[in-house]
């Protein structure tokens, strides 16, 4: 199984760590986020690694080089960075089969693996790690909304008004039909493509999407107070 990275940001809200390395370089732990990312995936089941790539990219090239811990790894350049479904759209012929996607700056200790059983058990085209959170901090994020069997009926990233409290969490597993979706998705108002607008479209087109509540956590690593944060959890 695929496992994509997303890690073409430029990450300026953790300047200056970001001044002269790429954000997946940032060290948390001892370890840059991306070997984070890399072992979590390897921990449910992924075998072969695709790295999105954009600022200072050949930075994590040199780094990682072709391999990880027997691992291959294909990189796939995101030179105009203008949002995850755009990412996606970069690395749909990298990818084959039922793959899963994490985020480059998320750190965590959680139940991924049951998001990939689930994925498979219900015969998905898509399933969502969310997290019941404060409805302040729903208005930042992507929503979701659900029916009374889990099912996803509806996403949306960053509503004013959101219509749920569940959001996703950076981890998703996906069937070839995203790449469909990513294809056909329009910019939003701020210009990018957005991933949740993808997964809605899947649904427009009668496509089962799944939700499996976070059990643990995952930690966003987007300022460096993030890292003292992630490096308590982990301690």
């Amino acid at each position: 199984m695929d496992g994509v990275v997303l890690a073409a940001g430029e990450g300026t809200r953790m300047r200056p760590l970001t001044a002269d390395r790429p954000k997946g370089l940032v060290e948390v732990a001892g370890q840059p986020l991306l070997t984070h990312c890399f072992d979590t995936l390897l921990s449910v089941g992924v075998d072969r690694l695709v790295v999105v790539v954009g600022y200072r990219g050949d930075d994590i090239v040199s780094r990682y080089g072709d391999q990880y811990r027997d691992a291959p790894i294909a990189y796939v350049r995101q030179d105009d960075r203008l949002g995850l479904a755009h990412a996606l759209e970069q690395a749909r012929p990298a990818v084959d089969g039922t793959f899963v996607v994490l985020n480059g700056d998320n750190v965590c200790r959680a139940n991924l693996a049951a998001a990939v059983e689930r994925h498979r058990e219900t015969d998905a085209s898509a399933t969502l790690l969310v997290e019941d959170v404060p409805r302040a901090e729903a208005r930042s994020t992507g929503v979701v909304t659900t029916d009374d069997e889990g099912r996803v009926t509806g996403l949306v990233e960053k509503p004013s008004d959101p219509p749920s409290t569940l959001v996703t969490r950076g981890f998703f597993v996906f069937d070839p039909a995203i790449g469909h979706a990513c294809a056909l998705t329009l910019p939003s108002e701020r210009g990018e493509y957005e991933l949740p607008d993808a997964v809605d479209l899947l649904l427009s087109a009668g496509h089962r999407v799944e939700a499996v509540e976070l059990d643990g956590w995952c930690h966003n690593v987007n300022e460096p107070d993030d890292i003292d944060a992630v490096e308590n959890r982990l301690a």
